[in-house]
This record gives structure tokens, sequence and C-alpha cells, in this order.
């Protein structure tokens, strides 16, 4: 009887971890979870990016779109191993800014917070000019 119940853990568990393999590739295929924000002197983009190390992200700003990717790594555990691994380590997404967005890479700059968000924010073109008036002549 023995036997019969640990080949039943081994399937199991076998399973288990192809389960959780293929939902970690699911994971990995969706964009990340972003918002997009305006003020009046910069966009910013959160992304959702738990379980991320800062030298583990990678933001791309081009042609007014914010890419980022990021690789996470599973933390091991003393006396406890890994049943579901459902967590994707290589994620990434991008979001688009308007198109008429004057904006400038130069000033951007990107935190990683502690409670596992992404900010990146895109400064505004500062050079805002005043419009002349000009009256018409009679």
């Amino acid at each position: 009887m023995g036997g019969l119940v640990e080949t039943g853990r081994s399937a199991l568990r076998s399973a288990l971890e192809r389960v959780g393999r293929g939902w970690g590739r699911v994971q990995e295929g969706r964009p990340l979870s972003s918002d997009l924000l305006e003020s009046d002197d910069a966009y910013l983009v959160v992304f959702d990016a738990p379980g991320v190390r800062g030298e583990d992200v990678d933001v791309t700003f081009l042609d007014h779109t914010v890419e980022v990717s990021l690789e996470r790594f599973r933390d091991f555990y003393d006396g406890h191993d890994l049943v579901f691994p459902g967590r994707g380590v290589s994620l990434s997404g991008s979001v688009d800014l308007p198109r008429d967005a004057d904006v400038t890479p130069e000033g951007a700059n990107a935190t990683l917070t502690r409670n596992g968000t992404l900010h990146v924010e895109i400064p505004k073109r500062g050079e805002s000019s005043d419009v002349d008036v000009v009256e018409e002549d009679d």
C-alpha cells in the first residue's frame, strides 16, 4: 500500500509541476499590467513588477513607446521543495504615449518601488513658449 501512495504522490507532484510550468508560460505571454498617468510636466507609466531587482529590469523608450522587460528569480527556501512553479520569470510590457505627446528621453527615470511597482517618468519638453498675439491692421 505504501508504494501505491508514493506512486500517487509522485504522479500528483509531476502533474502539478507541468500545470505550474504551463501557467508560468501563459503569464510570460501576457503583457505586464500598467497605468499611464499625465501631469503638467511629465508622463508616468506604472508597471506591476513584483519580485524583481533593479539590475534585472530593462527600460527602453523609442518612438513614443515605453518598453519594459524584466527577469525575476525564484527564491529557495530551506526545507521546502518547489511543487507548483506558477510564476513567470521573463515578463515584459509596453505602453504607447499619445501620438501628440511632446516628450524627451533626456531626464527620464525609472524607480523600482518596495511594493513591487516600476515607475517610469518621461518629462515633457520644457521649451514652452508664449504665443504672440498679432492685431490685424485696419
